[in-house]
């Protein structure tokens, strides 16, 4: 992630540490081992299914099921897929800020978001298929809904929906930085959750000053 310094400047400290972090999570080490052969009278079970003979297989619709990944890390794979489709969303919105802000601060800041989005969800992206995890074809229809509400805005009222929006983001990040922190179950995975998460936390802080800059009202984080 990165962090953006007060008034016109940025601090690059935060965003070298969001390069690293991400570098840990595109450094993934080879998973698996030697597969136990069934014993006589088990019956061997095909990929996708569950642990119990003849219980159905899960399909979660993200999960490339020919490399069938360890149950456990089900909420990596969440966790994962989720940050691909809100980095594009925060991208998607930085953009227009980019484009229809009335305020240097602002452009600043969205110029900065795109950059380090960018770069995440490239970062990203080994670890989504070490993972089996399809990459998401643009935002949620949920952030879709959001982009398309600040296409039709301009000049401060764009400037406060933006930073509205883009608070509902991050806090939704904090938050899943920090359950993934605590119990991931994907060694590298929970360790750049870890790094990230106080990065993630300064630039709320940031957006924070930035809202009261603009007289902006933000959500209470839950």
């Amino acid at each position: 992630m990165f962090s953006r310094g007060t008034g016109k400047g940025f601090l690059m400290m935060a965003a070298v540490a969001a390069w690293a972090c991400g570098t840990a999570v595109a450094q993934q080490p080879g998973g698996g081992g030697a597969q136990q052969q069934p014993s006589p009278g088990q019956q061997q079970q095909m990929p996708g299914q569950s642990g119990t003979p003849g219980a159905p297989g899960v399909t979660t619709g993200l999960p490339d099921t020919t490399q069938q990944p360890n149950q456990n890390a089900f909420a990596d794979q969440m966790f994962v897929h989720d940050t691909l489709e809100g980095d594009d969303a925060q991208v998607a919105m930085s953009q227009l800020a980019e484009q229809r802000s009335s305020s240097t601060d602002v452009k600043q800041f969205s110029a900065k978001m795109v950059q380090i989005h960018i770069e995440l969800n490239n970062q990203l992206k080994p670890a989504a298929k070490e993972l089996g995890v399809s990459e998401p074809k643009g935002p949620s229809k949920k952030e879709q809904k959001e982009i398309d509400h600040l296409q039709a805005l301009n000049g401060p009222d764009f400037d406060t929906a933006y930073i509205q929006a883009m608070a509902k983001q991050q806090q939704h990040d904090l938050k899943e930085f920090k359950d993934e922190a605590q119990v991931g179950q994907t060694a590298n995975i929970q360790q750049a959750a870890k790094q990230d998460e106080p990065v993630l936390e300064q630039h709320y802080q940031i957006l924070q000053k930035l809202a009261q800059a603009h007289n902006v009202t933000l959500e209470s984080k839950k």
